[in-house]
């Protein structure tokens, strides 16, 4: 068995522990959070074993294994150190940090250690996205010339959404783009095989001043008719639009919203190619739709008699069997804890989870972002 800890208890924490006990060679043996109080009460709540209060003495706990770093992205570059230099394999929730200075020296020190690696990037995990990614592959689609999406939701819709995302200083200097965008800029750099190498962005804040819940509010939570408020000033886009150059020069265009109402949590991708376009939405995740120029449009399902032979394997349940996001989670745990168990990283065409080197290439994009923003022009990604 393979004994796990987890730093922080949030939204995403128990998402992790979740998926993590569905493996079945995993033990989620310690929990820590910014209080021993906090820690004990969620790992009651949890049925996690021990807690702790502090991340040294949390690396000190016996057979201690893998971490993953569940923290907000303020904490993530500083806990993520002091993990490696601990020795752990380490799966870190993104940004895998706030900064390209940081995220280099995360990459090294990750490397150094030689221990496994990995970055929450879910959405490759999809038996669809994998599908789509295969039919790159293999030539069905012709040649890539341009990618269009978007991704979309709605819970900072109104004046009184609020969240620590907004705040510069623990979220970063992007949110939307940072918080989602990111996850589309991993998704389409994995279905098309080829990198973002330069953008041009025009990001906008909806509401200059959001009024905060003095009672503090939790990720994706409703409001109280009762709730009393604090105006912040707020620095950190609510969406934006993107144009994309590609390293084998087709181009793209992503629009990102965190202010769609209606739009839960819709992230969407199409890819045009010389023989066939593909489209994934993954508010409808195991449909994949192909488009042809001479015969009927398609409609593909995640049933593994109907998949590529190389990704077939992907779809775990029959034909029919609804497969969602938690089974996406499993699907990336399961490809770490697989590295982890052999005490190794993969080889780069035999690794089926995000690694450091990729959450530093994606946070570069998010800076390029951010910087053509304010400069009002196309920025080059610098690495």
């Amino acid at each position: 068995m393979i004994n796990v800890g987890i730093i922080g208890s949030g939204f995403i924490g128990p998402a992790h522990i979740e998926a993590l006990r569905r493996l079945g060679n995993i033990n989620v043996v310690a929990l820590c959070d910014s209080t021993l109080e906090k820690a004990q009460a969620q790992a009651a709540q949890l049925h996690v074993p021990h807690a702790y209060g502090d991340v040294v003495t949390f690396l000190q706990h016996p057979d201690l294994h893998a971490v993953h770093n569940c923290t907000p992205n303020h904490l993530h570059a500083a806990i993520n150190k002091q993990v490696l230099l601990a020795g752990k394999h380490l799966f870190s929730e993104k940004p895998l940090c706030m900064t390209m200075g940081e995220a280099r020296e995360l990459v090294a020190l990750a490397e150094q250690a030689g221990v496994v690696n990995g970055v929450s990037f879910v959405y490759r995990q999809f038996a669809m996205v994998q599908q789509a990614a295969s039919m790159v592959r293999s030539g069905e689609t012709g040649r890539t010339f341009a990618v269009q999406g978007s991704y979309l939701q709605d819970w900072m819709l109104e004046e009184t959404d609020y969240n620590w995302r907004v705040e510069a200083d623990k979220g970063g200097a992007s949110r939307a783009v940072a918080d989602i965008g990111s996850h589309w800029c991993d998704t389409i750099q994995f279905v098309t095989g080829r990198k973002i190498v330069a953008v041009m962005a025009d990001l906008a804040i909806v509401w200059p001043t959001r009024k905060a819940n003095l009672a503090g509010q939790a990720t994706f939570s409703a409001q109280t008719q009762q709730a009393q408020y604090q105006d912040c000033p707020v620095n950190t886009e609510d969406l934006g639009f993107v144009l994309l150059r590609f390293d084998d020069c087709s181009k793209g265009c992503l629009s990102v919203s965190q202010v769609a109402a209606g739009r839960k949590n819709r992230l969407y991708l199409e890819v045009s190619g010389s023989q066939a376009s593909l489209a994934w939405d993954q508010e409808v995740p195991q449909q994949l739709w192909v488009g042809h120029r001479h015969r009927a449009n398609q409609t593909l399902t995640d049933d593994a008699a109907l998949m590529n032979r190389d990704v077939a394997v992907r779809a775990r349940f029959p034909g029919g069997h609804i497969e969602g996001w938690p089974d996406a989670f499993r699907a990336m745990m399961y490809q770490f804890y697989q590295a982890v168990g052999k005490g190794e990283m993969p080889a780069q065409d035999e690794r089926h989870f995000a690694d450091f080197r990729d959450g530093a290439q994606v946070m570069a994009i998010v800076e390029a972002i951010v910087q053509s923003h304010h400069d009002q022009r196309w920025v080059d990604v610098s690495i």
